[in-house]
C-alpha cells in the first residue's frame, strides 16, 4: 500500500489502524541536536483527544507517546524518529454488523475496489485515527520551524454554517471549539447538540495561519509551496477543499483588487496568502480547510454489500459531531510538516 508517506528532505510515515493494537509515525531526515522529549508530543496530542461537548466521542484513548527511537538525552540524532501510540479503548464489536455492508460516504466501497479487502473495523485504515501518528510528527515538524521563527495556529472559521464575524487574532484562540468570536461559538455549541439529537453530523471550517515565514520558500514550478500544502490538508480524509488568502473569492476580483501593492515595509495587503509563484513571500501564510461532515451518522440510510445486494445501514460505534474542533491540530501538523520539508530544502540551496 503506498501513499503512505510525505515529504522530500523531512520525510513522515504514518502507520496503523483504528481498531489494531497501535498508531504511529516515522520521521526521517529530522536534523541532529534538537531538543525534544516525549512531553513536546504529548502536548499536541492532548489537543486531538476528544473535548467535553456532549457532542464529542466517547471513545477515551490516552494517546500516550512512546518515542522508540533517533532521541539521545533528549536531542534528535539525525536517525530516523518512530513513534508509538497505543490503541487501549477499542471497541470492534460495534462493527460486526458493517462486516459486509459498505457505510455512505466512508472509504468502504473504495478500499474493496482498490485492494479487494479491508479493515471494517471503525474504518481502519481510513480511520480518523490515523491523524494522531500526523499530529505527533506535527509536533517534531514544528520544534524545527520555530528555531527559524516560524509560528502556525489555526482556529475555527465556520461550524454547521455559522461563520465567526471580524476577527484580529493575537494567538490561538483556546475555548471549547477554538473559535475567537464567543457569540458565533455559543450557536455553534448549540447547533452541535441539536444535531447530536438529530442523529445527524455537521462540517466547517478551519483556518490556518503561518506566522513569521520568511521569503523564499517553496519551488518554482512542481512542488510549489501552496500546492504541497493544499496537497498535505487535502490529504486529510475529512478535508474536500482548500483556498489561500483570497482563495476562491479572488475569481471574483479585477487585476487590480486582487493585487498586492508593495511599499517599502512590503505588502500591503495579502490577497495572495502569503504565498506567490508558488514561493512565500514574508508575508503571513492564510489557508482555509473545509470539513465535510462525519459520514458516521445514527439514521438508517440505503447501501449495497459486498455482493451488490440493496440494504439499509445504521452506523452504530462511538463518533464525533464534527471533526471541529479535533481537526485543528491535525490541519496545524501538516502545516508545519509541509513548512519544515521546504525549509530544510531551502537551506541546501543557501549552503
Amino acid at each position: 500500500m503506498s501513499g503512505n508517506a510525505t515529504g522530500v528532505l523531512f520525510r513522515v510515515v504514518t502507520w496503523g489502524e483504528s481498531h489494531g493494537p497501535a498508531v504511529g509515525a516515522l520521521i526521517d531526515g529530522c536534523p541532529p541536536r534538537i531538543g525534544l522529549a516525549e512531553a513536546d508530543i504529548q502536548q499536541e496530542l492532548d489537543r486531538r483527544r476528544p473535548g467535553e461537548l456532549l457532542s464529542a466521542s466517547s471513545r477515551r484513548e490516552a494517546d500516550r507517546v512512546e518515542i522508540l527511537s533517533g532521541v539521545f538525552e533528549g536531542k534528535t540524532t539525525g536517525t530516523p524518529i518512530s513513534l508509538l501510540i497505543r490503541n487501549r479503548d477499542a471497541d470492534s464489536a460495534a462493527y460486526d454488523g458493517l462486516r459486509d455492508l459498505f457505510r455512505p460516504g466512508h472509504g468502504d466501497f473504495t478500499y474493496q475496489a482498490k485492494y479487494g479487502i479491508r479493515d471494517h473495523r471503525g474504518g481502519g485504515r481510513a480511520s480518523g485515527r490515523e491523524t494522531a501518528g500526523r499530529v505527533a510528527a506535527g509536533a517534531i515538524a514544528r520544534k524545527i520551524i520555530a528555531e527559524s521563527g516560524i509560528e502556525v495556529f489555526a482556529f475555527t472559521r465556520e461550524l454547521g454554517g455559522i461563520a465567526v464575524g471580524p476577527v484580529s487574532l493575537a494567538t490561538a484562540p483556546s475555548s471549547l471549539l477554538c473559535c475567537p468570536d464567543p457569540e458565533a461559538e455559543e450557536r455553534m455549541v448549540k447547533r452541535l447538540e441539536e444535531a447530536r439529537a438529530e442523529g445527524d453530523t455537521l462540517g466547517g471550517i478551519v483556518e490556518i495561519v503561518v506566522r513569521g515565514c520568511p521569503p523564499g520558500l517553496g519551488e518554482p514550478v512542481f512542488s510549489k509551496i501552496d500546492a504541497d500544502l493544499a496537497g498535505a490538508l487535502m490529504g486529510i480524509g475529512t478535508v474536500k477543499g482548500v483556498e489561500i488568502g483570497a482563495g476562491f473569492a479572488a475569481s471574483r476580483m479585477t487585476g487590480s483588487a486582487c493585487n498586492d501593492p508593495i511599499g517599502p515595509e512590503g505588502f500591503r495587503t495579502n490577497h495572495a496568502g502569503g504565498i506567490l509563484a508558488g514561493i512565500t513571500n514574508g508575508s503571513e501564510i492564510v489557508i482555509r480547510a473545509a470539513c465535510k461532515p462525519i459520514p458516521s451518522i445514527a439514521r438508517p440510510q440505503e447501501t449495497v454489500d459486498v455482493h451488490g445486494n440493496p440494504a439499509i445501514v445504521t452506523i452504530g460505534g462511538r463518533h464525533d459531531v464534527s471533526v471541529i474542533p479535533r481537526i485543528i491540530p491535525v490541519c496545524e501538523a501538516m502545516v508545519c510538516i509541509v513548512l519544515a520539508d521546504h525549509l530544510l530544502r531551502q537551506r541546501a540551496i543557501d549552503r
